[in-house]
């Protein structure tokens, strides 16, 4: 028996076939296992809070205060943050912070500057 992908929108295993199709019967999405292929090539697009494009090395501001989990730090509003890394995962941002140190930040609370 093949193993069928997850579910690329809830990520769950328990996808069917159709046909041609993939179904996940736990959100209803459909798709076919060319689309899943190609998305799969494809370079991740991460974008900011206003929709622009980011990429590495770029230069971003908080959108809002941040508290740092373990920490009694905050990342206030308006702090900038210079020569960004993108990297997969739940947060998309890599980069250091002038007086807090390094930190992995989440692109919808920044924006490009």
């Amino acid at each position: 028996m093949t193993k069928l992908p997850n579910c690329p929108k809830c990520n769950s295993e328990y996808t069917y076939e159709d046909g041609n199709l993939l179904v996940c019967p736990e959100c209803s999405y459909e798709w076919t296992l060319e689309s899943e292929n190609e998305n799969s090539n494809d370079e991740k697009i991460i974008k900011d809070a206003n929709g622009n494009i980011l990429q590495d090395g770029d230069s971003v501001a908080v959108i809002k205060d941040l508290k740092i989990k373990g920490s009694s730090l905050v990342v206030k509003m308006g702090t900038k943050v210079k020569n960004i890394r993108l990297v997969d995962g739940d947060h998309d941002i890599d980069c250091k912070i002038d007086g807090i140190g390094a930190m992995k930040l989440k692109s919808e609370f920044v924006k490009k500057i």
